[in-house]
């Protein structure tokens, strides 16, 4: 069956390196907290804030190894008044026998106001 699973993470700037960065650091944590290998995932869709343009995140994911053949795609969210700013979202469509309970939604830095009910249920299950 094929499950998303999300996470979200926020970078202090606008900088290539660092949106590269906490976008690889974000899905090689989605994947760990999942036991997701590359071969189980049917593609990733990456957004960001619109004030986020110095890089594609998608070139964080195709530099993880064995992560260069799977299907990354990037657009940015919509541009809502009031919403968490310099933030970066992935949707990872992945094969797996977890149910919805089991699946562990990852939220990092200030990203984690977004869900801090998934936040506060990760935290409890990885302890």
């Amino acid at each position: 069956m094929i499950r998303g699973v999300r996470g979200a993470i926020t970078v202090s700037a606008d900088q290539p390196e660092e949106v590269l960065q906490e976008t690889r650091r974000l899905v090689l944590e989605i994947a760990r907290e999942n036991k997701i290998e590359p071969d189980h995932v049917a593609s990733v869709i990456i957004s960001t804030t619109t004030d986020i343009s110095s890089a594609f995140p998608a070139k964080a994911v195709r530099t993880i190894d064995e992560w260069n053949f799977v299907p990354v795609m990037c657009t940015h969210e919509m541009d809502v008044p009031g919403s968490m700013p310099l933030c970066i979202r992935v949707m990872m469509h992945v094969n797996t026998e977890l149910s919805q309970k089991e699946i562990h939604h990852v939220y990092l830095n200030e990203a984690t106001k977004l869900r801090p009910d998934l936040t506060a249920k990760s935290q409890v299950s990885s302890t």
